[in-house]
């Protein structure tokens, strides 16, 4: 049997059909499927009471997507966006378009049996794929369901209409384009589910949210074992789990150890301050500073001290502590406590994707909920997990200090990118002064456009793609697709700082592309951020200032053994201007 083969031979639609909870005729697309098969192998081996599952899963199939496009002439409009990055344009189209008759009694069946938000996910027949996961290129919408019958139905139209949408968004072409998809060979279904979580006055949210993976591809340390899997986790809806924010990542080989360092300053640095939630008195989604919530939390969740401690004076305190003697205390989501208190969280996670993994026989990738107090964890999502090509050992070789462009000595994988032509770097001394960060994303983007036939060096400080664009050029997929190799440059005056945040939806795309990483922490022992080279070697200026392009001939050699990468300048006599 070829790789996949199995997975792709798995029948998903019974599980639907038997619950009433299939519309429509059409297919019910890759996130679906995931989901019929998590209850498949759970039903199987005894563990639907160990491990529960959304009370609902109502999948509107592609036939409806097939009615929507039909009946609004949306086929042939939403051909002519094909070259272009018209979001505002496409969004307001499908916005204003009918969905289908046929959809009519059945929302209505939906909002008759979920009463609390609901999520609305896309669920494309590419989606989740052996091969391709198509992660985080589609919408899922939060709807608070909130309000009068009127305004709930309004709310959950509109939440499958943003998801129709993007089936045609910058980013899902793009992945399209890179990996030689044929445009407008995919439909979407929708996955409609209750949120996993309580309400706490106006608030709803889970009390934690994460993303599980069954392989570990790209690992901070030899010492963790890639067959042992990580999870991240976050406070609240599981978003910053998967984009590019701060929740905490524990290797399952030992959840203690921290990839960030164990000082309380590189720990603070990376740890979780805001968290998501809907709020049901506005009907949307919402984020707040944990500080603005502290009282709340520790009143409403009896564990609040296994995640949640006072950081004052480069110190960490109990979240219970006098605060009278604390100097300016911040509370920050440490999550220090959490494998000593809830060990059975990570035992169980570290089983179920050993499980999923041997059943599937692919690696796998699950999102979860877990409420900490009842020890109740609730399984959302599984799909196959994009595989990192590690080739093996990078040696690397002696090199004069000058032609050392970058040099990373943790979190780096195995690989190599030889004979790059081209770097883009952002300056980090200019990124920031104003606030034009989508402007820095957008010419990084213009520049990756002119680069469709080769792999160049991408090079900036903080988190490429982070949501928080104080911590990094909040580039979309779209706009970094070419590139071979991202480096992060970690500047601790500007307060910002790489992370090997595996199991975002940034790092799959890595992973899925096979595109190189390496974190550069300015300052630190082993670590080289050539300034000298980058001021004194000839570029080419972009759309903005801060947005550089080199010309030359490049190396990237990553030793995951000894965790050091290089970039390495073999140009001769390479010119360009200034």
């Amino acid at each position: 049997m070829n790789y996949g083969d199995f997975y792709r031979s798995f029948e998903p639609e019974p599980f639907y059909l038997e619950r009433g909870w299939m519309i429509g005729g059409g297919r019910i697309g890759g996130k679906a499927k995931g989901l019929s098969f998590a209850h498949h192998v759970l039903e199987k081996n005894g563990l639907l009471e160990d491990v529960h599952m959304p009370e609902y899963s109502f999948v509107v199939t592609t036939s409806a997507f097939d009615e929507f496009m039909e009946l609004n002439g949306l086929w042939e409009r939403l051909e002519s966006l094909r070259e272009h990055s018209d979001a505002p344009e496409l969004y307001r189209i499908c916005a204003e378009a009918s969905l289908p008759p046929s959809l009519e009694e059945p929302l209505e069946k939906i909002l008759s049996f979920i009463e609390v938000p609901i999520s609305v996910r896309s669920s494309s027949t590419l989606e989740d794929d052996v091969n391709l996961s198509f992660a985080g290129k589609y919408a899922t919408v939060f709807s608070s369901n909130a309000g009068t019958k009127e305004a709930r139905r309004a709310e959950l139209e509109s939440a499958i209409k943003m998801v129709y949408a993007s089936t045609y968004n910058a980013s899902a072409r793009e992945y399209k384009r890179k990996h030689g998809i044929k445009w407008g060979g995919e439909r979407m279904a929708v996955l409609i589910q209750p949120i996993e979580g309580r309400r706490y006055g106006s608030m709803f949210y889970p009390e934690m949210a994460g993303a599980a993976f069954s392989k570990v591809f790209r690992r901070p340390s030899p010492r963790i074992r890639k067959e042992d899997g990580v999870a991240r986790i976050c406070f609240g809806l599981g978003t910053r789990t998967v984009d590019r924010a701060y929740a905490r990542t524990f290797y399952l080989t030992n959840p203690n150890l921290r990839p960030e360092g164990t000082k309380p300053r590189e720990i603070v640095t990376h740890s979780q301050e805001h968290f998501d939630y809907v709020d049901l008195d506005e009907r949307k989604f919402s984020s707040l500073h944990i500080s603005k919530h502290v009282k709340e939390v520790l009143k409403k969740h009896k564990m609040a001290s296994a995640y949640l401690e006072w950081f004052s004076e480069n110190s960490f305190h109990w979240i219970h502590t006098d605060r009278g003697n604390l100097v300016m205390p911040r509370p920050v989501f440490t999550f220090s406590e959490l494998p000593s208190r809830c060990p059975k969280l990570f035992s169980r996670l570290k089983a179920l994707l050993s499980l999923f993994e041997e059943e599937l026989q692919l690696p796998v990738d699950m999102e979860f909920a877990y409420e900490a107090d009842s020890d109740r964890l609730t399984l959302v999502q599984l799909r196959p997990l994009s595989v990192y090509d590690d080739r093996g050992r990078v040696e690397i070789p002696e090199t004069p200090p000058d032609e050392v462009i970058l040099r990373g000595s943790r979190m780096v994988a195995n690989g190599r990118l030889e004979g790059a032509r081209h770097i883009v770097y952002v300056d980090p001394d200019i990124y920031g002064k104003r606030p034009d960060f989508s402007d820095v994303a957008r010419a990084v983007g213009d520049v990756n456009d002119t680069m469709k036939d080769e792999r160049y060096i991408l090079v900036g400080p903080g988190r490429w793609g982070s949501s928080n664009p104080l911590l990094g050029v909040p580039v979309r997929y779209n706009e970094i697709s070419n590139s071979g190799c991202l480096a992060e440059l970690g500047i601790p005056q500007k307060g910002m700082a790489p992370e090997l945040s595996y199991g975002t939806h940034f790092f799959l795309d890595l992973d899925g592309d096979n595109t190189l990483y390496l974190p550069v922490f300015e300052g630190e022992k082993g670590d080289v951020f050539n300034r000298e080279w980058f001021d004194g070697h000839p570029w080419k200026k972009t759309g903005h200032p801060a947005v550089r392009l080199y010309e030359g001939l490049f190396d990237v050699l990553l030793d995951g053994e000894s965790e050091v990468g290089v970039v390495i300048d073999r140009s001769v006599g390479g010119k360009g201007e200034k």
